[in-house]
């Protein structure tokens, strides 16, 4: 499967942005997709999931109550929405497929397809 991210930008603290990424080459629907960040210097962590039904959500703690993932499988994508961001938010972030299907949730070990990234900023 190919991802395509886009959504990213400089926002100040407290400010709001959307993610989104486009999927294509395989049955979307039957995928568990994510979101992973990744900051100058350190690992690749994870940020959401949505299972394939949309029935399963996960978050990385710092991130709960402030961002949300969604997806529509009509249109082949995963969408982040990220609420009273904070600086330490700034990271590349990266969407991502599981590599096998009808799965609850991904981490970075079931990951079969990265996006290519989008570089969120937030300013203090």
């Amino acid at each position: 499967v190919q991802l395509q991210a886009s959504g990213g930008g400089l926002v100040q603290a407290g400010g709001s942005l959307s993610l989104s990424c486009a999927a294509s080459g395989r049955t979307f629907s039957s995928y568990t997709m994510g979101w992973f960040r990744q900051a100058p210097g350190q690992e690749r962590e994870f940020v959401a999931s949505m299972s394939w039904s949309g029935g399963s959500t996960y978050y990385a703690d710092s991130v709960k109550g402030r961002f949300t993932i969604s997806r529509d499988n009509a249109k082949n994508a995963v969408y982040l929405q990220m609420n009273s961001l904070k600086p330490e938010d700034t990271a590349v972030y990266y969407c991502a497929s599981h590599k096998n299907p009808l799965r609850s949730r991904i981490t970075k070990i079931d990951v079969g397809s990265w996006g290519q990234g989008t570089q969120v900023t937030v300013s203090s």
